[in-house]
């Protein structure tokens, strides 16, 4: 008689352990990552700004050419992002050959 009072007793308190772990393996999950955020290399704009990457490790700085709807200009950028205008001012810009 012991033994089936003690056996329900037993599935009962493993269900309630399994289901624990499960409850907490799922709360420890890692959200999903984000994505990305980084900008792309070369010429790119958003909704309302134009800016250049000039994506290097070595410290150079390059001549690029912006497409600003007139004579185009020459500007000297070093590594990372720059701002080079509005987006509706600018319809492009891209890397010379040159450095400066």
């Amino acid at each position: 008689m012991r033994m089936r009072r003690s056996l329900p007793a037993l599935v009962g308190a493993m269900t309630l352990a399994i289901a624990a772990s499960m409850a907490a393996t799922a709360s420890a999950a890692p959200a999903p990552e984000a994505p990305l955020l980084r900008e792309p290399c070369g010429f790119y704009e958003t909704s309302s700004n134009a800016y250049y990457n000039h994506c290097t490790s070595d410290g150079s700085r390059i001549q690029i050419e912006i497409d600003d709807w007139g004579p185009n200009t020459i500007q000297c950028v070093g590594p990372g992002v720059t701002w080079i205008g509005t987006a509706s001012d600018v319809s492009g810009a891209w890397y010379t050959g040159r450095t400066c």
